[in-house]
């Protein structure tokens, strides 16, 4: 079985995409080949999966301004589509595979589906995120209809879509963490406390992150000593001249890597924006799981009726704050440093009983007739 894995980016770049996707992967690299649309001609990162990549023309350059930016993406999604639809379909023509995996995310999702051009080809899609977010309605009723096995980032957002575009079977499939990677619960520092995030910064999450900013100098003039470490994001100007470190880290790092970074963290923070609950009422964030396995404490900070906050609550398993106040935020810090060390435990017993990864890929590759 030859899987052709079709995604808007890279398996191997900063995100949670990728880190999802190379964990279902694992153990099947020489099975599958990673196909993606590549929006700014950056060069291919060596992995154990074979990529191969579609460059979008007219290229996106990294020292573009915004303005310039959204005038290139009209020429490329409104002025070259269907160009770039037939180089799309021409690529993955001349290459070989039984099933295509389908990320259900991007302009050109539903491409590799649209009039038979799949003939005896199984389909599977795995849907990240709400089709108001990143897809479009009309690529994501023909991905539902058209697929063999329909997986879902979580139960709420199976059951919206089958609502929204008819009753059909869905699967849950997420990021995962296997037995050795859930670490055992470590003291809290008493000096210097880290805190830290890894993922994709958009600006919708710049409110919260100016809360935990001013939460965290107010504790730092009672004596409390911080460092907040971003993994991947852009420097935010808001962050200068604060009374507590701010350190970025930009470079690539391996996923074994990345684990022994967020283990070196005493608190976890994972901001999910309060403006867009086509977002948050469905979606669970990937690096959610990875912080759920970690040494240190998860810090919510989100909705109160968000999939992420419902389900942590549920089951005990991190300190929330779900407003934009300061005056919530710094006594829900004070709670993280000094509170309940079972709350870190719950969080284990979280990811063994629900994001196991062994259990994950077994559901993933349940077809699997290599």
């Amino acid at each position: 079985m030859k899987i052709l894995s079709y995604q808007p980016a890279s398996l191997y770049q900063n995100g949670g995409m990728g880190r999802l996707l190379r964990s279902l992967y694992k153990g099947h690299e020489k099975d599958v080949t990673s196909f993606y649309i590549n929006y700014s001609n950056s060069p291919i990162i060596k992995g154990d999966i074979n990529e191969i990549s579609i460059t979008l023309f007219p290229v996106q350059r990294f020292w573009m301004r915004w303005k310039l930016r959204t005038f290139i993406r009209w020429i490329r999604e409104v002025v070259f589509f269907y160009y770039t639809k037939h180089k799309i379909k021409k690529k993955a023509g001349n290459l070989s595979f039984d099933i295509l995996h389908v990320i259900g995310q991007g302009l050109f999702c539903g491409i590799l589906c649209e009039n038979n051009f799949l003939l005896n080809k199984k389909v599977w899609t795995s849907f990240h995120d709400h089709y108001l977010l990143c897809s479009t309605f009309k690529d994501t009723q023909l991905l539902w209809n058209c697929s063999e096995r329909r997986l879902m980032i979580s139960k709420e957002l199976g059951e919206e879509y089958q609502k929204v575009f008819g009753f059909k079977d869905f699967e849950l499939i997420t990021d995962g963490l296997t037995r050795e990677e859930i670490s055992e619960p470590k003291l809290m520092g008493k000096e210097m406390i880290s805190i830290y995030f890894a993922g994709l910064m958009h600006i919708e999450y710049y409110p919260l992150v100016q809360v935990l900013a001013d939460s965290l100098d107010f504790l730092v003039d009672e004596g409390y000593s911080f460092e907040i470490i971003f993994r991947g994001t852009q420097k935010m100007s808001f962050l200068n001249n604060r009374k507590f470190n701010v350190v970025y880290r930009s470079n690539f790092i391996t996923d074994k890597e990345l684990k022994s970074e967020i283990d070196s963290a005493d608190i976890l923070y994972l901001p999910i924006k309060f403006s867009e609950p086509n977002f948050y009422l469905y979606s669970l964030s990937t690096k959610m799981i990875s912080y759920l396995g970690a040494s240190g404490k998860i810090l919510f900070h989100g909705p109160s009726d968000s999939a992420a906050c419902n389900l942590l609550r549920e089951n005990n398993a991190a300190f929330c704050c779900v407003s934009l106040s300061t005056t919530e935020m710094i006594p829900v810090i004070k709670e993280t440093l000094l509170g309940d060390e079972n709350i870190c435990l719950n969080a284990k017993e979280l990811v063994k009983s629900n994001f196991d990864l062994i259990s994950i890929q077994n559901i993933f590759w349940k077809n699997d007739t290599i």
